[in-house]
């Protein structure tokens, strides 16, 4: 299920980092400070990596 903008923003820091998936490897990394980062991970020569796509402030 993709994610809302209302979940996107109701997202709050925790005691650790968690993801919030939105299908397809694309999830976004919520930090304990509150930072959000959106992640895309993918598989590539059998490995599982990620790449940093848009970092969002709040």
């Amino acid at each position: 299920m993709p994610l809302t903008d209302v979940a996107i923003r109701q997202a709050k820091g925790g005691d650790k980092p968690f993801k919030l998936s939105d299908g397809g490897g694309l999830h976004l990394l919520v930090t304990p400070t509150g930072s959000k980062l959106w992640r895309l991970s993918y598989r590539f020569d059998g490995k599982v990596t990620g790449i940093r796509v848009l970092f969002c402030d709040g």
